[in-house]
């Protein structure tokens, strides 16, 4: 594995979470500030706006507004600019937090949950992964996935790929431009079937975690290891075919490609997950290093 140089370019953080590159700057959420900012390049954030509810994933709808998980409430809101609304409400197909989604460009928003309480110590169970019409009406797109989180739509709209954190795996599915999905598929395996019913059984077991993450224009997968401390680079099938470390001490749980030639990876990084430990203290940092093989571009 290459050796790159990492540099810091925010802290005091609680736990940043969903980068996103979008029209010249960085964009993230901090769960434990409760809010969405702008970052640039070299590290000046602007807080955009609150969200009560804790924020996660972002994505942006076709007509430019910007669409933001509020974990607690269940919902994904709409900001335009000015003002918060809510898309969608989605209480009633979660088991655990509303996590993180993706949205593709004919404007349905995908998104998982945990499935169960994870900050709380409740075993371990499938979560579905709901789909957002550009209407608001929201249906189970698909069931019975391990942790549903971050996922990625191919240029080409055609592909939705969903990691599961708790499943050493990633799951494929043809995306018509419907919204509906189809043909079902290990995308990668990372490590042998999952076995377990508490969080720490199963997290024993794990090779790799993928949390958030990002597509580049090989087709590979750049995925935060939510217990390695690093970075993956996965191939379609599951080979590991680069990784990026981060200093000792922290972990990596989201990273997304950006920067002018899209080639800058920006890592969301804390010494930890539990939310009993991040919530009282500012000590996520967003890293970054350069890669070769730039984003793949939006669908």
């Amino acid at each position: 594995m290459a050796e790159r140089e990492i540099r810091t370019v925010l802290t005091g953080g609680g736990f940043f979470e969903g980068p996103r590159w979008h029209e010249g700057t960085w964009w993230v959420s901090d769960f434990y500030r409760h809010t969405v900012s702008r970052v640039t390049a070299d590290g000046q954030e602007t807080v955009q706006f609150e969200v009560p509810g804790q924020p996660s994933g972002l994505g942006w709808l076709p007509d430019g507004s910007l669409v933001v998980v509020s974990m607690k409430t269940h919902e994904v809101l709409r900001w335009d600019g000015s003002s918060l609304s809510t898309h969608a409400d989605l209480s009633e197909h979660c088991g655990g937090h509303l996590n993180d989604l993706a949205v593709s460009a004919t404007g349905h928003v995908f998104a998982g949950d945990f499935g169960f309480d994870l900050m709380g110590g409740g075993d371990a169970a499938t979560a579905s992964l709901k789909r957002i019409d550009p209407d608001g009406t929201v249906s189970e797109a698909a069931d019975g996935l391990q942790f549903p989180n971050g996922s990625v739509i191919t240029p080409d709209g055609g592909t939705l790929v969903v990691g599961e954190t708790l499943g050493n795996r990633y799951t494929a599915f043809d995306l018509a431009p419907d919204g509906s999905l189809s043909n079902r598929r290990v995308w990668a395996s990372l490590g042998p079937e999952v076995t377990g019913r508490t969080v720490d059984e199963v997290l024993g077991q794990l090779a790799v975690a993928p949390d958030g993450c990002t597509l580049d224009a090989d087709g590979c997968i750049w995925a935060a290891d939510a217990v390695g401390g690093r970075v993956v680079r996965v191939a379609e099938g599951g080979e590991i075919v680069d990784a990026v470390a981060a200093p000792e001490g922290l972990g990596v749980y989201a990273c997304m490609l950006g920067g002018e030639d899209g080639r800058t990876l920006l890592m969301c990084a804390a010494p930890d997950f539990y939310e009993h430990n991040r919530a009282p203290v500012r000590e996520a940092v967003l890293l970054a290093t350069e890669v070769d093989v730039p984003h793949a571009g939006r669908p």
